[in-house]
């Protein structure tokens, strides 16, 4: 199962916001049962560069076996402590492609689509010199995004402020999530100059059922 965490924070806490970004996974390696877990910072994902950042939520995701024990584990309430409002999303993979440090994290096993909410995750590696590039050409598809019909929410996510990043989006159900990525013209012509200006050395594109949702940010 996939957790997602996303934590708003008060001002005064974003130094401690910024030694967990540092220290969160020598805790998290200690958790029983995670296979997989990102740092997250955030922003309004309309550009991606550092500009976009939004130093006031943070998040995790991580890949385990009990989503419980990820509950109740120290980092978790270390950062419930300097929290403002958490969101928490339960996930169950329906499909992923690519990779993310090298792996696959997100174990799809035979579930049948479902008329839930949605949770698609991008995540990617640009290449150092084709930033510029690439910043060119995110604002018609983050415009045609966030006007999409069925999408609920959406936040730009990233390990660090520059070159490693993504999206996380919240949709009303499977077929607004497909309108998006299939009939949307910016869209379509990112993804034509993707395969053409080969921004990336490493993507991933997931697809999740959103089996539970609490709190808000």
């Amino acid at each position: 199962m996939t957790v997602v965490y996303l934590w708003k924070i008060r001002r005064s806490s974003i130094a401690i916001a910024l030694l967990h970004m540092a220290f969160d996974r020598f805790l998290i390696h200690r958790i029983q049962g995670v296979t997989f877990f990102k740092s997250l910072g955030t922003g309004t994902g309309e550009r991606f560069t550092p500009s976009d950042a939004n130093p006031l939520v943070w998040g995790l995701i991580l890949v385990g076996s009990d989503p419980a024990a990820l509950d109740s584990s120290f980092v978790i309430k270390l950062w419930k402590k300097i929290a403002s409002s958490e969101l928490r999303l339960l996930l169950q993979p329906i499909s992923s492609h690519g990779a993310w440090s090298g792996t696959n994290p997100f174990l799809v096993t035979e579930f049948s689509e479902v008329n839930s909410k949605i949770v698609a995750i991008t995540r990617a590696r640009i290449k150092w010199k084709k930033n510029l590039l690439f910043w060119r050409a995110v604002p018609p598809v983050t415009s045609a995004l966030h006007s999409q019909e069925g999408l609920i929410q959406a936040i730009g996510i990233g390990e660090a402020p520059i070159g490693l990043q993504g999206t996380l989006s919240i949709w009303s159900d499977a077929s607004a999530l497909r309108s998006f990525a299939y009939k949307s013209t910016a869209h379509t012509q990112a993804i034509e100059a993707t395969a053409q200006h080969r921004w990336y050395s490493e993507e991933l594109f997931a697809r999740f059922a959103l089996i539970e949702e609490r709190g808000s940010i």
